[in-house]
């Protein structure tokens, strides 16, 4: 059964949050510890963005919760850098951050079968969820932070379509704590 994909209003996704926490903690895996440790983070993470302005969460629904895309329009004031973007942006999209046509792409939980197949597949869920956050504020470009030294994560990103910026390539770590991606709309 396809996923219904739609947006949460704000008060939404604080009615919500528990459920948001359980599905993220779920998809990650692990033990108990390890699964109330990495829902106590996402939970943090979520409602620090949510109080930015034009945040923007999606859900992925059959029957129940299936997955979730969130982030929030890059400002020219630079108010978003605090989440570690200072330093490691090049100019072309401070630029475009300045015209407000840049998102921030804060995260995207999915099933491990989404990461796993199809991937290239416009129908895959993530790229269906990557693909409305952009369009549904008008961005030309989504951005995202990765670990320098996660590679899972930079691959299947990029799997969906994400291409590292700047002189950040898959052989060469940048200098830094992050790998910067962007995803062209549409893609």
């Amino acid at each position: 059964m396809a996923e219904r994909v739609r947006p949460l209003t704000r008060g939404q996704v604080e009615d919500r949050l528990q459920e948001l926490g359980d599905l993220y903690a779920e998809l990650s895996g692990g033990g108990p510890w390890a699964w109330n440790e990495a829902r106590a983070a996402f939970l943090r993470h979520l409602a620090a963005d949510a109080r930015r302005p034009g945040f923007s969460l999606l859900i992925a629904e059959t029957t129940a919760l299936t997955g979730c895309a969130y982030g929030f329009p890059a400002d020219g004031a630079g108010l978003w850098w605090g989440e570690g973007f200072d330093g490691h942006l090049p100019g072309k999209l401070l630029r475009r951050a300045a015209s407000g046509r840049l998102f921030v792409v804060s995260g995207i939980v999915v099933p491990p079968r989404v990461r796993r197949e199809y991937q290239d597949h416009v129908w895959n869920l993530a790229r269906r969820l990557q693909r409305r956050l952009l369009a549904d504020h008008g961005a030309t470009l989504g951005v995202t932070l990765v670990d320098a030294w996660d590679d899972g994560t930079v691959e299947t990103l990029r799997s969906w379509g994400w291409q590292c910026a700047g002189d950040d390539t898959r052989s060469a770590l940048p200098p830094g704590p992050f790998r910067v991606l962007v995803l062209a709309a549409g893609t």
